[in-house]
């Protein structure tokens, strides 16, 4: 076997177990329970899709693909903070808000 054809090997190796992965963390986001879980999970799904991204460039010797790679992982980032703050703030107005209210909510 080649150097060629083991790095083609690996990288639909690769795939096949970010595709895995990827399955696995969409099952995460659809049951949950809360939401900090679901935001993990997506910011996995974020970190899979680099992998993905760029386990294709190297099968497809394109390095424009990284660039792609490089934007989603920025973008990706941003949407984590995004849900982070969202998170917090959600949690202070719950702390915030009179007990009598919190039972009503809930």
């Amino acid at each position: 076997m080649s150097g060629a054809e083991f790095l083609q090997f690996a990288a639909v190796v690769s795939l096949g177990l970010l595709s895995f992965a990827f399955l696995l963390t969409i099952i995460r986001i659809v049951r949950g329970p809360t939401i900090p879980d679901r935001v993990l999970a997506l910011d996995m799904l974020v970190s899979i899709g680099i992998a993905y991204i760029a386990v294709v460039a190297i099968k497809t010797s394109f390095s424009l693909y990284l660039d792609v790679a490089i934007a989603l992982g920025l973008v990706g980032f941003l949407a984590t903070v995004a849900f982070a703050r969202y998170v917090q703030h959600r949690g202070l107005k719950r702390k915030n808000m009179p007990s009598d209210d919190r039972e009503t909510k809930q």
